[in-house]
């Protein structure tokens, strides 16, 4: 069973992701802030980690994923974000500013994440 971490503020998101995910067999774990996940990711090893953007601060999502891969990690990552919509940004995966797999905006369609977890967990 592949282990996912859920990094997000919303416990709204955490909660309607974790239920998604748990009823198609995956072991779900989730953090409310980038310390919390920074300790998760260390301790529980995922297979996949998804990402907000804004939390605490508005770029603890960015500095997230960038701090994981100086570290070498290379755990999947699915960023998820409002921010393209609610601020007129075009936000998108860069090997360097945004260093993850997949962007998706907020709302996500809860087939949408799956598909995309089923692809970076292949």
């Amino acid at each position: 069973m592949s282990k996912i971490l859920i990094v997000d503020d919303d416990p709204d998101i955490i909660e309607a992701g974790r239920l998604v995910l748990e009823r198609e067999g995956y072991q779900v774990e989730c953090a409310a802030n980038r310390a919390e996940g920074m300790r998760q990711l260390d301790d529980l090893k995922p297979d996949l980690l998804i990402l907000d953007i804004m939390m605490e601060e508005p770029d603890d999502g960015l500095r997230m994923a960038r701090d994981i891969r100086k570290g070498g990690n290379t755990v999947p990552i699915i960023m998820l974000t409002s921010v393209n919509a609610t601020m007129g940004l075009n936000i998108d995966k860069d090997e360097e500013m945004v260093p993850v797999d997949e962007f998706q905006p907020k709302p996500v369609d809860p087939q949408t994440l799956i598909a995309k977890v089923r692809t970076l967990l292949a």
